[in-house]
């Protein structure tokens, strides 16, 4: 609009300035109009001309904004009616989603129903019997269903919390049937009584006892007969319809054959640990004498300068200590330095007698966890090859990888924790025996030296007097 407005001001300006061109020729026509008149005229036509397109001009400024005003109150009630469109939109969509939901529930709340009337249903029909004949709910409403199988619910749980006898038959323990009486307790034990035996009944399958290996024929017949015994036993259960068998306790050479080779090679490295430890510890024994004895029996023909008496006693005597003490008197006459050479070449010749299989004994302390580790990886690479192949349906299956693992483990820790004390303990006795070999040794010398220095002492003395 104000483009328009500029175009008609652009055109009656041209229009003035034509018509100021143009007034040369009008004042030669009429000379008796002056310049001046004719400016003044043109000037007044142009000031209204120029008040008559300022109006112009504020008439549509205002239309202008008018219209503006107008179209943005259109815009304002245009958003107020999408908001409100939206606004409700959104409380449909909300409607909708609530209702979807409620349906959802509902219908799960329907199948649950079913569900549960089927379950209901087939578990009464294994007590038609407590509840008086067959149970047929076909035929009922929803309210009917409930309120019969509560009723009928309440009936069997009566009759099961409750102790019955009747006749019936069940297995011995050497897998005769016989007749009697069968006394339940509820539905969690029974009690078999009859001629040939009487005792605890245990689920023989398919809703048939049999006699428990356990003997309880006392607690069968004082029940029988309505006594009360200070101790009853019982044998608790929850269905009759899965055999129950009485756990064997494996023996140990069944347990390491469920192990496999493996366990077979750590069994058989912890026995040889074990002569292992008894062979060193006869070394041990035979190599140890009597210290503190013989180092005073040798300690005082020392002092008095039986060397050979002295010599003599340690030949008798038998180890490792003998033979250091005898080696230290026959060179008492050497200087302190080379008898203390010859007396740690001596030790070191008696270590190697002393630390004999100590090393092979801590070795197989350490390999025996490593070898219950390799069973266990096989085991759990076996159980995991037979889920592999035939899946995770039947848990005997995973028994044997799972047996290797287990078993293998536990030999493993059952030989490396025994083994690896029994080394460390004879590797202190060990070293005990060499410290009292140098301990003697020492002594030997140090009695010596003094029985010689006393010596001189004494020569000295006589000769001074």
């Amino acid at each position: 609009m104000k483009s328009k407005i500029f175009l008609i001001a652009s055109s009656s300006i041209v229009w003035g300035l034509m018509a100021i061109l143009a007034m040369p020729a009008f004042a030669e026509e009429k000379s008796s109009v002056g310049l001046q008149t004719a400016y003044e005229r043109e000037f007044a036509f142009l000031a209204a001309q120029s008040k008559i397109l300022d109006k112009r001009l504020k008439e549509l400024d205002e239309k202008f904004v008018a219209d503006e005003a107008s179209a943005q109150s259109e815009i304002n009630n245009y958003e107020d009616q999408l908001l409100a469109k939206r606004s409700k939109s959104e409380r449909l969509d909300t409607i909708l989603f609530e209702t979807e939901r409620t349906l959802q529930e509902r219908q799960g709340d329907k199948e649950f129903f079913q569900n549960t009337i089927s379950q209901s249903e087939n578990t009464l029909k294994k007590y038609e019997g407590a509840i008086g004949g067959e149970l047929d709910l076909e035929s009922l409403k929803d309210k009917e269903k409930l309120e019969t199988i509560f009723s009928n619910a309440t009936t069997v749980l009566t009759s099961l919390a409750s102790v019955t006898k009747g006749q019936g038959e069940f297995f011995l323990t050497d897998g005769t049937k016989v007749g009697g009486n069968i006394i339940k307790v509820g539905n969690i034990a029974a009690y078999g009584i009859s001629d040939s035996g009487s005792g605890m009944l245990a689920p023989a399958g398919d809703g048939k006892y049999k006699l428990w290996p356990e003997p309880s024929s006392d607690s069968a017949k004082a029940i029988d007969a309505g006594l009360e015994l200070p101790l009853t036993k019982i044998f608790l259960f929850e269905s009759i319809e899965k055999d129950i068998t009485p756990q064997v306790e494996k023996t140990a050479l069944e347990v390491v054959e469920s192990g496999g080779s493996i366990a077979w090679a750590i069994v058989a490295l912890g026995m040889l640990a074990i002569l292992l430890c008894l062979v060193r510890v006869y070394f041990l024994k035979s190599s140890s004498t009597s210290t503190d004895k013989l180092t005073q029996e040798v300690s005082h023909l020392v002092s008095e300068k039986k060397i050979d008496e002295a010599i003599e006693v340690c030949k008798k005597k038998k180890g490792s200590i003998a033979r250091i003490v005898g080696a230290t008197i026959r060179n008492l006459d050497r200087d302190r330095d080379h008898l203390e050479d010859i007396v740690s070449e001596n030790i070191l010749h008696e270590t190697s007698a002393l630390d004999r299989f100590g090393t092979f004994i801590l070795v197989i302390a350490a390999v025996s966890p490593l070898l219950g580790l390799l069973g266990t990886v096989t085991g759990m690479i076996a159980t995991f090859d037979i889920i592999t192949e035939f899946g995770t349906g039947d848990p005997k299956l995973l028994s044997g990888g799972i047996a290797i693992a287990l078993v293998t483990t536990e030999l493993g820790l059952i030989v490396a924790i025994p083994i690896l004390l029994i080394g460390n303990v004879l590797s202190g006795w060990s070293e005990r025996i060499k410290h009292d070999m140098e301990r003697s040794a020492l002594r030997i010398t140090n009695v010596y030296e003094n029985a010689c220095l006393a010596e001189r002492n004494g020569l000295t003395e006589r000769n001074n007097s």
